[in-house]
């Protein structure tokens, strides 16, 4: 659990800073920066408790493993969102977005968390390269 928690974190943690570096492109800034915050390695780490309902759903079809993954990330985000809101120490605000639930999801981040599902999915669900044996 410790490996996948970690390979998660680490995982989203890149993941984020590539959508944020893109979203710096999109507002033409070419320093391409991309941004996280500490408290998001533990959020995405958490994907790691996926593992066992990514083995229950392993023979239904993407799209609906895809669903069923983006409404887990909105529930971690909303109550990981809440929690840290609360304090003052939310790394992130939608609250400017037309899609947001209090500041602390968007809606409008379904598809993103479909395909981010599906790549914790992946990751989770690899099988562990086979060890050659060696002969003395």
């Amino acid at each position: 659990m410790k490996k996948n928690f970690l390979l998660c974190g680490f995982t989203g943690w890149c993941l984020e800073i590539l959508f944020t570096a893109f979203d710096s492109f999109r507002r033409r800034e070419l320093q391409l920066m991309g941004k996280t915050s500490l408290w998001m390695f533990p959020i995405y780490g958490m994907a790691a408790f996926f593992k066992p309902f990514c083995h229950l759903m392993k023979r239904l079809p993407a799209l609906i493993r895809a669903f069923f993954y983006s409404c887990f990330i909105f529930l971690g985000e909303y109550v990981s969102g809440s929690i840290l809101k609360k304090y003052q120490m939310c790394p992130w605000d939608y609250s400017s977005s037309p899609a947001n639930i209090k500041g602390v999801i968007r809606l409008d981040y379904a598809p993103l968390w479909m395909i981010a599902g599906l790549i914790f999915e992946k990751l989770l669900t690899k099988s562990p390269a086979k060890q050659e044996k060696k002969s003395y």
